[in-house]
């Protein structure tokens, strides 16, 4: 691993170049398990930065839409390489920056190489149908077309695997792009674009500007020539870009919040359910989009499991990320500290019983860091804030169900529809859980949390736009369809 740490200025990347901002104004990077600790510095840019952003990638997408599938491919191959060999560099950079251990991070640095593969394959898949004409005479087949200039706003909670899986199929169709990345964890960001250039992009296809949400971000959605924008975050931003990109006619495609239901039934083995809950409420600080945040647990089983499932929670050891014994790192920032800590506060307000965690871990090593107890808690009820809001921290609500049927009644009844899991080994159970439950990822005796790259990811109701991100419907956004008749 990796262990010497240059504290350093990281510039925008824009037209090939690595270039300073011209408000001249740079942003620290904390590490959140020692707030001491400054990962780098980055650039606060300005609509000025962003606007020869955009310039650059509108002048290159021409040139870069002419490159056959295969040829757009073999540059993100490169980028793969390139990757695989700054593996360890990158996934502690990203460990330093957000806070989740070295053994996540390398993972998602992992899997980002194997999203880059997987896209460099689709090069040489088809983009589109021959259609029958009601005209013998005629030719009539369907082909696609990139969107041409993408934005891409990236949050910090995946700050590797959630660029990559935006910007492979964005670039492998035939789109330029200039991507914004969440600053908590821009240096990582800046990493992985140090890796396209190492691969030898042509100049212009992709570019970086860091800074305020409120500038960089915005003015991404609002920009005219900006085609496409693709977002990940919080809900009240994604509507926000929503509704710019919509007035002035850009497409874009929204990934938001959260309030992931595991369902517990009397059949369950409890053993695989408290691991699996355990993992997707915890890991990462509970700090992913589709973490483990509701449990709901059959009456009859409800003591044993809870009892199960306090016990293994207290195993857990919290540190610093890069420490080989640390299960669980620091929040990724104070203000997401803060965060947590207000809605545990909320939750013991409204009536909740706090079986245990839900304070801040100050003492020794923990002192500098943005570290909070592991929490859950107990005889929750549907109209709590705790039950209703995500939290997106290490908080687990438990409530009993006297059926599956109640249950899934319960897990339906949140504003968002991300991920949701059923632990049952009846096949009734499991039918009704797959046709009923209103969430985009169903998954069955695992965890809720987790979803392989091949395969479609994105929610209903308020956690998307409803597009859907991985795999090959990922084309679906970043490309149009052109309907072709020839006679």
């Amino acid at each position: 691993m990796v262990t010497t740490v240059q504290t350093k200025k990281y510039l925008n990347f824009i037209n090939g170049q690595w270039v300073a901002s011209v408000s001249n104004e740079v942003e620290k990077s904390i590490n959140p398990a020692d707030k001491q600790a400054i990962v780098g510095y980055v650039q606060k840019s300005t609509k000025d930065d962003l606007n020869r952003a955009v310039e650059a990638a509108k002048k290159a997408k021409e040139k870069w839409r002419n490159l056959s599938g295969a040829e757009r491919g073999e540059y993100l191959y490169k980028v793969a390489h390139v990757l695989e060999k700054r593996i360890d560099e990158i996934a502690e950079c990203a460990t330093r920056e957000m806070g989740k251990t070295f053994a996540e991070t390398k993972g998602e640095t992992t899997r980002g190489i194997a999203i880059l593969k997987y896209y460099a394959g689709e090069g040489m898949r088809k983009v589109g149908d021959v259609i029958p004409s009601t005209d013998s005479s005629a030719l009539m087949f369907t082909t696609r077309v990139p969107l041409g200039v993408v934005g891409v706003i990236t949050p910090w909670n995946f700050p590797i695997a959630i660029p990559i899986w935006k910007m492979a199929p964005a670039l492998v169709y035939g789109n330029t792009i200039v991507v914004k990345p969440a600053t908590e964890t821009a240096v990582t960001c800046a990493k992985i674009v140090e890796c396209f250039e190492e691969a030898g992009f042509p100049i212009g296809v992709i570019n970086m500007v860091t800074g305020p949400g409120s500038v960089i971000g915005q003015g991404i959605a609002d920009h005219q020539d900006v085609n496409g924008i693709t977002f990940t975050g919080s809900n009240g931003v994604g509507k926000r870009i929503g509704q710019a990109a919509l007035e002035r006619g850009a497409k874009y495609q929204l990934e938001m919040g959260g309030k992931n239901p595991v369902i517990v039934a009397s059949d369950a083995n409890l053993n695989l359910a408290v691991e699996a809950v355990i993992t997707g409420a915890f890991r990462s600080t509970g700090q992913k989009c589709t973490a483990t945040s509701r449990v709901i647990v059959a009456t009859e089983i409800y003591e044993e499991f809870k009892q199960m499932l306090v016990k293994e929670t207290k195993g857990i050891s919290i540190g610093d990320g890069l420490d080989s014994g640390t299960w669980m790192g620091p929040c990724a920032s104070e203000n997401q500290l803060n965060t947590v800590l207000s809605y545990i506060d909320k939750g013991v307000e409204e009536g909740a019983t706090l079986l245990m965690g839900g304070k801040r871990v100050e003492e020794g090593c923990h002192v500098n860091g943005f570290y909070i107890e592991p929490t859950i808690f107990d005889n929750c009820t549907s109209d709590m804030t705790i039950v209703q809001e995500e939290i997106f921290g290490p908080v687990i609500a438990l409530m009993k169900a006297d059926s599956v049927e109640e249950a899934l009644q319960l897990a339906n009844s949140v504003e968002y529809g991300l991920s949701a899991s059923i632990f049952t080994a009846n096949i009734q159970h499991l039918l009704s859980f797959v046709n009923d439950m209103e969430a985009g990822l169903i998954r069955v005796n695992a965890e809720s949390a987790g979803v392989e790259l091949q395969a479609p990811f994105g929610g209903m109701k308020n956690s998307s736009s409803h597009s859907r991100e991985q795999g090959e419907a990922a084309k679906e956004f970043f490309t149009s369809i052109k309907t072709v008749f020839v006679k």
